[in-house]
């Protein structure tokens, strides 16, 4: 059995945070590159190129990537041969506050969603725990701002219903979004399980680096259609117009009721940020 100290979780997702609000992700910045190749008109090309830019001035002078620093999601993939020495939950928490009082980040949260006071502290933030095997603890932070957040959608479909149908929804989700979530995105599916479980697969979808398909033929042939149809309504980086309305599609599934088809479709930013350490 090992011994993980609260100290070390606090100061693990005071880093994270950090790091995810001011330094882009590898693959969103080589996606967005790549899309910049690959775009001949001139005023897309220039947004992509000043999105490019500001990812890069982020992280040269250590300010956040966007104004909307977002709502805190921790994943904790805990090792079943890990014991915590302390408060977990209080652990994380802290480090959230530290970081965001250092960062001079933007504090989002309300303590009621109806009253809408805000807490001062960005807390609190969502935590997903899993027990795993091993003796790690596997930190993944992710900032997820709600200009994409709300533009997000679930349908419940029938059984028989076709992908076709699963497509155009998708496709008709992102259009009703049209600029509003900041295009270039990131799309995560999740199909599957019951309603919570198709949303948490399509929050994790997009923790799949952009351009990695899903290893099961049909859903990657599924990842695939979904992105030509979605770029072929041609809304372009922040709705200017162009090629790239998204980067990628990544589709998660997992099993279902036999009268059942739950879809999810989670839309995340140009700005896609998370950030993760094993300790």
């Amino acid at each position: 059995m090992r011994t993980v100290k609260d100290i070390l979780i606090t100061k693990t997702v005071k880093g994270l945070c950090l790091k995810a609000n001011i330094e882009l992700r590898k693959d969103i910045l080589l996606a967005l590159r790549q899309a910049r190749k690959r775009e001949f008109a001139s005023t897309p090309k220039y947004v992509l190129g000043i999105i490019i830019e500001n990812a890069y001035l982020a992280k040269k002078k250590r300010l956040p990537i966007c104004q909307d620093t977002g709502m805190v999601v921790v994943y904790l993939r805990l090792g079943q041969e890990v014991r915590i020495k302390g408060d977990i939950k209080k652990a994380v928490e802290k480090g959230v506050t530290q970081a965001y009082k250092q960062g001079f980040f933007r504090k989002s949260i309300v303590s009621d969603p109806l009253k809408r006071k805000n807490t001062g502290t960005n807390l609190p933030s969502i935590i997903h725990t899993d027990i795993v095997p091993g003796n790690k603890l596997d930190i993944r932070v992710v900032i997820k701002g709600f200009g994409c957040e709300n533009a997000s959608r679930t349908k419940m479909f029938r059984p028989f219903d076709s992908t076709d149908l699963i497509e155009d929804f998708i496709a008709g989700t992102i259009k009703e979004a049209g600029s509003k979530t900041c295009p270039p995105v990131y799309i995560g599916i999740g199909i599957g399980g019951t309603l919570d479980k198709a949303v948490g697969l399509s929050k994790e979808a997009v923790l799949r680096p952009v351009g990695r398909h899903s290893r099961l033929p049909h859903i990657a042939r599924l990842e695939r259609s979904i992105l030509k149809k979605v770029n072929r309504l041609e809304i372009g980086p922040m709705g200017i117009g162009g090629k790239a309305t998204a980067m990628g599609v990544s589709i998660l599934t997992y099993p279902t009721h036999i009268a059942g088809l739950p879809v999810a479709v989670n839309i995340s930013c140009h700005a896609t940020r998370d950030a993760r350490r094993v300790i």
